[in-house]
Formats: C-alpha cells, structure tokens, sequence
C-alpha cells in the first residue's frame, strides 16, 4: 500500500474513532483491515461502507469477508453479513 493509501485508511478510522472507542487513542492507527471491515459493516451507515470499499477495494473486502469462518463469523450481525457477501459477490 501506498503512503498517501495508508494516510486515507487512518483518516478514515479517525474519521469513525467512536466506533472504536474500545480502542486506545495511541492503537487505533493499528486496527487491522479485518477489524475495520467488521465493525464498519455492522455499525457504520450504508455511505461509510461504500466508502470503505472504495478504499480497500471490492475484491478484498469481499475476499476478507469469505475468509470469516466459525466463531469470527458470528462477530457479524447474520443479515449484514448475508446482504453484504451477496453484494459484494456481485460487485467485487
């Protein structure tokens, strides 16, 4: 990834630091692409996924998506997960 790619990711998380709020201040900058997806998807508005997938791209939000399994998968409410892997199926 790109420095100015990684700028807008951390902006972006910045942008949503109350969803994090769990979250140190100093250790946010560290939430991992997985962490970000999940909780974007689950709490963030329709915008703020669509604009997360621009910044990662379709195919990995949707690759990240497909690779949940087991208990992780449950950490997603089940229609959003449902709605979003058939979007992203579609879209990715």
């Amino acid at each position: 990834m790109t420095t100015n790619h990684n700028q807008k990711l951390k902006d972006f998380i910045d942008e949503h630091s109350s969803l994090f709020w769990y979250t140190p201040r100093d250790k946010k900058e560290n939430i991992s692409p997985e962490l970000l997806l999940e909780t974007i998807l689950n709490y963030g508005t329709l915008d703020d996924c669509l604009n997360l997938f621009q910044l990662i791209g379709y195919g990995n939000a949707y690759r990240m998506l497909q690779s949940v399994n087991g208990r992780k998968k449950m950490n997603y409410y089940p229609e959003i997960y449902n709605f979003f892997k058939l979007y992203l199926s579609k879209n990715a």
